[in-house]
């Protein structure tokens, strides 16, 4: 089986070239181009028609996209190559995918949710995004839809991986440097692994490749719930207990209204998993045990 992986070495593209190698041949792309046995190409989800080329060339029967504008308070301004990379570039993703008679493998985002409530959100809930990146998550989600391909999207929140800088490292390294830490307090969610981004997908495509009607749209994330706050003092507690050498005294928190950002947050990032854990038989861990990994190895470098 022929897998195109595209972000490759993006977080979760990143563990993706890890999960996916045990299902076929995985040609795996990022934004710049490379040579593959299929001629050089590139997957940059900005530029629409080389990354039609791309899929056409290599003809997979699974397409991943680990691809997408992150940076959400640039979204707000940047808003072109934020709608073409979220929203248009999975809709070619998807056609391309409907054409070949090909799986599209994709990751979305709590964001597509208005952070209302305590109650965490189900697959069915109404959508209405607080932010541009958001918006075009979401209108990618639906291109994918619209276009009757064979489809995985899996929403998540607080995405981190121990390749690369992320919220937990940037916690320890500010706790050497100073006293005093403000950190949210009134934003709930669940800091998700890139490992289990990329494992779980891999478990939901095997059965799905067998039972195709298991297509559609999940929440994926660990068990348990946290702020921002309540992640940092973990994190910092943790980083003490094993040796590291902390100045930080106290870890204070803040309203999000004391924070301000360009991009509005949602303060309720709660996602309901049960449909993912039914329709696979999947168990999901609480999440201090992949962020306790993660800085395993980080701390012990």
């Amino acid at each position: 089986m022929k897998i195109l992986l595209l972000g490759k070495n993006g977080q979760v593209g990143w563990e993706l070239q890890r999960a996916l190698s045990v299902l076929g041949d995985v040609v795996a792309l990022d934004r710049h181009p490379a040579s593959t046995p299929y001629g050089e190409l590139k997957g940059d989800l900005s530029d629409l028609d080389s990354l039609r080329a791309a899929i056409s060339a290599v003809s997979p029967q699974v397409i991943v996209n680990a691809a997408a504008y992150t940076a959400v308070d640039k979204a707000e301004s940047e808003r072109e190559t934020a709608h073409i990379v979220n929203a248009l570039a999975s809709q070619v993703m998807a056609e391309e995918a409907k054409r070949l008679d090909a799986w599209l493998v994709h990751y979305s985002t709590d964001y597509v949710f208005d952070g209302t409530g305590t109650t965490p959100w189900s697959e069915t809930d109404s959508v209405a995004p607080v932010n541009y990146y958001g918006a075009t998550k979401l209108e990618g989600e639906r291109l994918i839809q619209a276009s009757g391909c064979k489809h995985l999207i899996f929403r998540t929140s607080w995405v981190y991986a121990a390749r690369g800088n992320n919220f937990a490292k940037t916690m320890v390294r500010l706790a050497k440097e100073r006293q005093t830490l403000n950190v949210i307090a009134d934003q709930v969610g669940v800091p998700t692994g890139a490992d289990l981004l990329a494992d779980v997908a891999v478990l939901a495509l095997q059965q799905a490749l067998h039972n195709p009607d298991l297509a559609g749209v999940y929440h994926l994330a660990p068990s348990g719930e946290t702020t921002w706050h309540a992640y940092a003092s973990y994190v910092i507690e943790f980083a003490r207990s094993h040796g590291e050498d902390l100045m930080v005294e106290a870890v204070n928190p803040i309203a999000t209204t004391e924070y301000p950002t360009p991009a509005s947050r949602p303060l309720n990032s709660r996602l309901d998993t049960a449909k993912l854990r039914n329709s696979f038989t999947l168990h999901l861990p609480d999440w201090q045990s992949g962020v306790t990994r993660m800085l395993m190895e980080d701390l012990n470098k």
